[in-house]
This record gives C-alpha cells, sequence and structure tokens, in this order.
C-alpha cells in the first residue's frame, strides 16, 4: 500500500524528522510519502486556501500519480484533511486513516485549543525573529528535551522555505472552522492522542473514537508532536492496529 503523510499549521514534509525513515524501515512492504500542503515545503510560494476543503483538493491534486488505494497517516491539521479526503474520496481509494492529535467542530472549541495556547500561538505569529520562533513553536509542540541541533534544523527549514504570515493565517482560520460531515468514512480508524498535549485536548481524539466508534490509543507524556516525541510508540501502535485489521478481513 502507498502511504500519504501530511503535517499540520504551517509545518512541512522536513518537520517529520527521521519518522518517514522509521516507517519504511518498520514497513519494508510498504511506500511512504510526504506531501507538503499548500503554502509551506515545496509549495511554499502558493497561496493556502481558507478551508480545509480547498487544501485538500490542492494535496489530492498533487498525488494523482500515486497509486490506489491509500493510507493517510496525519498530524494535527493535517488530520483534518485527511478526514475531509476519506469522506470525499472514491470508493476504494482510502482504506487505511491513522490521525494524530487531531481536532474538528465536533468538539468544544476550548479543547480543539487549549486556553493556554491561544496566547502563545498569536505570539508566534506576530514574532518575526526566526530562530527563536521555531525553537519556541518545538518548546509548546514537544515535551522533550529540545536539543540545539533540532533547533537549527527547524530554523534551516523555516530560512529555505518560509511560510508566510498571511498563509498561517489562512491555515488557522480554516482548521478553527473545520467541521467533517456526520457520516463516518471508513468502519475503523486509529486514533493516537496525546493526554499531555498542550495545545488540543486528547478529549478531541476521543469524541472522534466515541461518535464513529473508531480505535483510540492515548499516550501519556508525549506533546503535540507525538511522531517526534515517541516515533517508536507511534510505529507500534499502527504496527498492532494493522495487524488488528488484517485478522478481520480474514
Amino acid at each position: 500500500m502507498h502511504w500519504i503523510l501530511l503535517r499540520g499549521l504551517t509545518r512541512e514534509h522536513a518537520h517529520w524528522g527521521h519518522f518517514p525513515t522509521q516507517l519504511r524501515e518498520a514497513f519494508p512492504d510498504q511506500q511512504f510519502h510526504t506531501v507538503d500542503l499548500p503554502g509551506t515545503g515545496i509549495r511554499f510560494r502558493d497561496e493556502s486556501p481558507a478551508s480545509i476543503a480547498g487544501i485538500r483538493e490542492r494535496v489530492t491534486g498533487q498525488v494523482r500519480h500515486i497509486p490506489r488505494p491509500l493510507g493517510l497517516i496525519a498530524l494535527s491539521m493535517g488530520a483534518m484533511v485527511a478526514i475531509d479526503w476519506a469522506q470525499h474520496a472514491d470508493p476504494g481509494e482510502v482504506q487505511q486513516l491513522v490521525l494524530i492529535n487531531t481536532s474538528t467542530g465536533f468538539s468544544p472549541f476550548w479543547r480543539r485549543m487549549r486556553p493556554g495556547a491561544w496566547p502563545k500561538m498569536l505570539r508566534l505569529l506576530a514574532r518575526r525573529e526566526c530562530f527563536h520562533r521555531e525553537g519556541d513553536i518545538l518548546r509548546l509542540t514537544s515535551n522533550n528535551d529540545i536539543p540545539l541541533a533540532l533547533n537549527k534544523r527547524w530554523y534551516s527549514i523555516q530560512r529555505q522555505r518560509p511560510v508566510s504570515r498571511a498563509n498561517a493565517m489562512r491555515q488557522l482560520f480554516a482548521a478553527a472552522r473545520y467541521r467533517p460531515r456526520k457520516k463516518r468514512p471508513m468502519s475503523d480508524a486509529l486514533l493516537l492522542a496525546s493526554e499531555a498535549d498542550r495545545i488540543v485536548s486528547w478529549r478531541c481524539s476521543a469524541e472522534l473514537a466515541r461518535r464513529w466508534c473508531w480505535t483510540l490509543t492515548c499516550h501519556g507524556s508525549a506533546g503535540h508532536d507525538l511522531p517526534l516525541d515517541d516515533p517508536d510508540w507511534c510505529i507500534r501502535q499502527l504496527r498492532e492496529w494493522l495487524a488488528d485489521q488484517d485478522c478481520l478481513t480474514r
């Protein structure tokens, strides 16, 4: 199967770090593709749509060449795009869905972004000094100690492919307004959530699991960027869930 990896607000393929390589090593018979949202990464010069549907249309247009069926692994706002994709896909196009620390309009706004995160997010959007801004983003999204080398790497990413303030605001507006269709797109999906996430409450994932009878697994200490904080745990949960899916289809 071919898997598409989608990051979140103002982040791009390079912010996955070593995670795609670790996935390829863990699942050598699968193909993994990192795809940028409009306004980020190799698409940083594009104008981001101000809706999740508009972003989804741009993303699906980028991957028409990739053989179907697809699996989607998506983080935060990228997971909103993945849900919208699965709900609008042709039958059989999206067969697996893995959503990490996401939220939707099914949850109240104070869970979709914790009250303590709002002033920090606004300061980040207003801050012009790139190196310290990237460090602040890391300290907000990760609960691990931040090595200087990682801060430098994220600074380099932003310097090479800067996300404009206008695109950041469009993405934030799109995420804030997103509410999926009521009908679930598939019988099961894997929801990974961090109980210690300081941006999005894990209860947003729990609400999706309750509403659509999807599989929810929670990490006790990782931050919002769960694949950064504990990639081995993420891969272990994916492996176990896929094994259960295989057993159910036999």
